[in-house]
């Protein structure tokens, strides 16, 4: 239960991130729960997340401003294990480090920055662009189906609106419904529109296919990536180029390769029978 001084914090600064929201960011406080806040950080353009919608929450302690909060994000992102506790000078990790002066704002635009670089801390990961553009073309796919759990109960799962602790595991996207509303419609509306399977958040086939046009975010969902590793991709389309590249050069150049050979055939021919003579 938030201290009567957390409660006012958190009042004041849900007022202001309404009045001046940071650019890519939105957050508010769970109804339940004023220490268990949602947020959603939309990937900027010109980076592996772009248009990608990223739902993660902070829980915060009774004692703030005076102690940071636990930071997870939900969705897959290819950048941090989801619903697994960040590692940053800016969460529960380093509570020594954390300034009380530091505000809900503060600590949703340092989570946006370190996302963007390549920095490691435990709870990240490594990916490929590739992987990470193809996790943010399906980011609302997962938001609002939960990864796909919304078709059948996970084993173990019971769905509740309360705590986080089913996300993960697969809650059929309650969560995210509950807290997000009025984004739970638009993108499932935007699943129907662009046809993507709510099973598999895969594209569905188009039967105009030859006509028609695709936004970016369901162009990205036709293309997978080639490893699961940095390096993989690139090790498989050089050895197909290098593949492609002999055989062109075979084809090109067979006549001579046929006369050279010919010719190193009488060559030694002669020198075998100087050497008999």
């Amino acid at each position: 239960m938030a201290t009567k001084a957390a409660y006012k914090r958190l009042t004041r600064e849900y007022q202001n991130i309404q009045k001046n929201p940071p650019p890519f960011i939105i957050a508010h406080p769970s109804e339940s729960n004023i220490l268990e806040w949602h947020y959603i950080l939309t990937g900027p353009p010109g980076t592996p997340y772009e248009n990608g919608q990223y739902w993660g929450t902070l829980m915060f302690p009774p004692e703030y401003p005076f102690a940071p909060p636990a930071i997870r994000m939900h969705t897959p992102s290819g950048r941090f294990q989801p619903s697994s506790r960040l590692c940053l000078s800016i969460s529960d990790f380093h509570p020594k480090s954390f300034n009380p002066a530091w505000e809900v704002s503060t600590i949703l635009i340092g989570l946006l920055s370190f996302m963007t670089s390549e920095e490691m801390t435990t709870g990240s990961v490594s990916a490929t662009e590739a992987e990470r553009r193809v996790l943010a073309a399906r980011s609302r796919w997962w938001n609002s189906t939960g990864g796909g759990t919304h078709i059948s109960a996970t084993p173990g799962v019971t769905p509740t609106s309360r705590g986080i602790n089913n996300v993960k595991a697969g809650d059929g996207g309650l969560k995210f419904r509950t807290e997000w509303p009025e984004l739970d419609q638009e993108n499932w509306k935007w699943l129907r529109e662009n046809r993507i399977d709510t099973a598999t958040g895969q594209l569905r086939p188009d039967p105009n296919a030859s006509s028609s046009k695709c936004s970016p975010e369901t162009s990205a969902l036709r293309r997978r990536p080639n490893g699961s590793a940095p390096g993989i991709g690139a090790v498989m389309d050089g050895g197909n180029a290098a593949r492609e590249v002999g055989q062109t050069w075979l084809q090109r150049n067979k006549i001579w390769v046929g006369l050279g050979l010919l010719f190193g055939y009488a060559l030694i021919a002669r020198l075998v029978q100087d050497v008999q003579g």
